[in-house]
C-alpha cells in the first residue's frame, strides 16, 4: 500500500475541516509543474523587459536616423548651394577680366605680356557646375569638381589682382605723362609768328623760327603748359628774360621775352599756373611770349600741343 499524505484545510467561519490526502509522487508531479510554472513566468516578464528596452533604444535610433537623415539632405541643400556660389564667382571674375579689357582699350594700353586669360595660358573658363545631379549618385564627383574650379578660381583671382594692379599703374604713368604734356596755349592774346620758316622782322631775310609767338598786353600772366619744375629763369640773349620748364619724359617748353617771373628755379608747377608776366625783354617788336617746346632736345611745332 502506497503511503498518502493528507492536508486538513480549516476554515476560521466555522465551516467543517476538510481533508486532502494526495500521494507523494503527485506532490513531486505538482511540484515540477509549479517550479516550472515559476520559471516561465519569470522568463515571460525578463524577456518583456528586454524587449522593451530593446523597443526604447529601436525608438532612440530611429529618431537618431530621421535626424542624421535631415542633417544629410541639408548638406546637400548646402553643397548644391556652394555649387551655385562657385558659378557665380567665376562669372564675377570673366566679368572683371572683361571690364579691365575694356578699360585697357579706351586709354589704349596694353598688357606686358601676351597672356590675356586669367586660368592661365592655355586653360579655358571652367563650365557652370551641375548643381542639381542627383548627390546620392553623384556626390563624390560634384565635390571633386567643386574642389577643382576653386584651385581654378584662386588662381584666377591671383592673376586677375596683378593685372589689376599693372593696369592702375600703367594708368598712373599715363595720367603723369598726359600731366606733362603740354596742352594749352601760354598765354590769350592774337597768334604773330608760328613754327617754320618765316621772313624776319628785323633782317627781312629768311630765318627758321622755333617758337610760336602770342601777342598780348604787357603785364598779362604767362601759363605753364603742363606738370613740370622749372630749371631756369633769366636773361638770356636776343630771348630777353626766359623762364623754363622741365616736365620729364624728354619734354621741355621755354617762355621768352618775360617781365617779371612768378616762380623761381627748382619750384614744381602745375598746368594753367602762372609762372611770369609778359614783357618786350631782348629783340622783340612789342610785347608778346615767344614759346618753345622741345622733345628730347629738338624744337617741334608747339601749336601741335595746343587743344585750347
Amino acid at each position: 500500500m502506497r503511503k498518502k499524505i493528507s492536508f486538513v484545510i480549516l476554515s476560521n467561519t466555522g465551516a467543517p475541516a476538510k481533508q486532502i490526502c494526495a500521494s507523494k509522487t503527485s506532490i513531486r508531479i505538482f511540484g515540477v509543474i509549479l517550479i516550472a510554472g515559476l520559471f516561465l513566468f519569470g522568463y515571460g516578464i525578463y524577456d518583456y523587459y528586454h524587449l522593451k528596452l530593446a523597443t526604447a533604444e529601436l525608438q532612440l535610433r530611429e529618431v537618431t536616423l530621421s535626424s542624421q537623415l535631415n542633417e544629410i539632405l541639408n548638406q546637400r541643400k548646402q553643397i548644391q548651394e556652394f555649387a551655385n556660389e562657385i558659378s557665380a564667382l567665376k562669372d564675377k571674375l570673366v566679368a572683371l577680366n572683361q571690364f579691365e579689357k575694356k578699360i585697357r582699350i579706351i586709354a589704349n594700353i596694353e598688357k606686358a605680356d601676351d597672356s590675356d586669360n586669367i586660368f592661365g595660358v592655355g586653360g579655358s573658363i571652367p563650365e557652370d557646375l551641375d548643381a542639381q545631379i542627383p548627390l546620392k549618385e553623384k556626390h563624390n564627383s560634384l565635390m571633386r569638381e567643386m574642389h577643382d574650379q576653386i584651385q581654378q578660381l584662386d588662381l584666377a583671382s591671383v592673376n586677375q589682382e596683378g593685372n589689376f594692379e599693372s593696369l592702375l599703374k600703367d594708368l598712373h604713368d599715363q595720367q603723369n605723362l598726359l600731366a606733362a604734356t603740354p596742352a594749352i596755349r601760354p598765354t590769350r592774346g592774337w597768334t604773330t609768328s608760328k613754327f617754320g620758316y618765316r621772313k624776319s622782322p628785323f633782317t627781312g631775310r629768311r630765318e627758321f623760327h622755333k617758337g610760336y609767338d602770342i601777342a598780348t598786353k604787357e603785364g598779362a600772366e604767362v601759363l605753364a603748359t603742363a606738370d613740370g619744375v622749372v630749371t631756369f629763369n633769366g636773361r638770356k640773349g636776343l630771348l630777353g628774360k626766359i623762364i623754363i620748364i622741365d616736365h620729364g619724359h624728354g619734354m621741355v617748353t621755354r617762355y621768352a621775352h618775360c617781365k617779371k617771373f612768378l616762380k623761381k628755379p627748382g619750384e614744381k608747377v602745375k598746368r594753367w599756373e602762372p609762372i611770369a608776366t609778359v614783357g618786350n625783354t631782348g629783340r622783340s617788336t612789342g610785347p608778346h611770349v615767344h614759346y618753345e617746346v622741345h622733345l628730347n632736345g629738338i624744337p617741334v611745332n608747339p601749336e601741335k600741343y595746343m587743344l585750347n
